[in-house]
């Protein structure tokens, strides 16, 4: 029953292209195929209070695969879907292998200054942080490490360049509940950023957020409103980059007794972190990286309560599409867990610890 009306619809598709004059061959030279996939062969050791977890040990993992497909209608209309395929491996809790939608978004392109985008879109925060970082497929930036939003959302998106390109701009009203999660709520998350270029390679940005994040529901009555602030600088020039990070948030997580900070009648709570990160390109192919971490995202509830991340690492550019780095990594959270991109880290107590030792082969293949 199921391939029955997969082939219905796609036959659909193919008719509904044909009846509004689209021939196979400007479907195909319109269209655009993409793929990513961000991959490891490691060592993993993690314990918490002292004994190791059964994350520890050596395998390979397939962290992300994207998939996306771009089609432009005219030099105004595109629109592009990316789906994902995340292998929940043996640090996350899932425990299960996901495909799902990362992005599904319209496009319409009024001006270098005005761009709007209208679906599944990224966040405007993460993924600019990303693009300057330029190690995404070593590790999350600073917020999407320690889970203080997702990199993309549903909602409508506005971003463009002024004055030449020095300055651009991105903002978005989103559900606020994250790409997995198209909620509908009785309210919209606000989320902007803003940044400015004064001279090549220089770039100076800062961003806000304000929302519910999609707890505002007609069966829920929230309490509080989360909030964050950002702040980034960063230089980059051909032979090296560096750059730094800092974020600032109010009621993102939960209390004490597991209830959703926006929820929560009893709580509210505050968390803020930083992070520097730097790299030398000693030629064109060989690259040294290194990044530290700091984080409390419980300064109220949980005031102790501290991850602390780094990693080092070479990078080799095996070929165009291919970049290749032996890489070791350290996340550590005291007194507390907190969950991260690297899974949830700590003790099983407020004054416990838990630490997260991995070394090894990455790779980001890309086509």
């Amino acid at each position: 029953m199921q391939k029955q009306i997969l082939t219905a619809t796609i036959l659909a598709s193919a008719i509904g292209f044909a009846s509004q004059g689209y021939a196979a061959t400007e479907i195909a030279e319109n269209t655009t195929v993409s793929g990513k996939a961000f991959v490891d062969f490691t060592s993993i050791d993690q314990d918490s209070n002292g004994v190791k977890s059964d994350a520890s040990g050596v395998g390979i993992d397939v962290k992300r695969f994207y998939i996306g497909v771009d089609h432009v209608f005219d030099s105004m209309w595109s629109a592009n879907v990316t789906t994902d395929f995340n292998y929940a491996n043996k640090t996350t809790e899932t425990q299960e292998t996901q495909v799902f939608i990362k992005k599904a978004f319209v496009r319409a392109k009024i001006s270098d200054e005005l761009v709007i985008n209208a679906g599944a879109y990224d966040t405007p925060w993460i993924p600019y942080a990303e693009s300057l970082y330029g190690y995404r497929w070593i590790e999350p930036t600073l917020i999407d490490h320690v889970k203080v939003q997702s990199s993309a959302d549903w909602g409508i998106n506005a971003s463009g360049l002024l004055s030449d390109g020095m300055v651009n701009y991105s903002v978005s009203v989103i559900n606020g509940n994250g790409y997995k999660n198209p909620t509908r709520t009785n309210t919209m998350d606000l989320e902007a950023r803003v940044g400015f270029t004064p001279v090549k390679g220089l770039t100076f940005a800062a961003g806000y957020y304000n929302g519910k994040l999609g707890q505002d529901k007609e069966s829920t009555d929230p309490q509080n409103t989360a909030s964050r602030y950002n702040l980034l600088a960063a230089y980059i020039q051909p032979s090296f980059r560096i750059g730094a990070e800092y974020y600032k948030a109010k009621n993102w997580g939960t209390d004490l007794a597991g209830t959703n900070l926006v929820l929560s009648k009893v709580a509210t709570d505050s968390g803020d972190g930083y992070s520097v990160w730097g790299s030398v390109n000693f030629t064109e192919k060989l690259a040294a990286f290194a990044r530290y971490d700091e984080a409390t995202t419980s300064e109220d509830l949980l005031p102790n309560r501290e991850n602390k991340y780094f990693n080092i690492g070479l990078a080799y550019k095996a070929r165009k599409n291919v970049d290749l780095g032996f890489v070791v990594k350290n996340d550590k959270t005291t007194n507390g867990a907190i969950g991260t991109s690297n899974g949830t880290i700590g003790g099983t107590s407020t004054a416990g610890e838990g630490k997260f030792k991995e070394f090894g082969l990455f790779a980001q293949i890309s086509y």
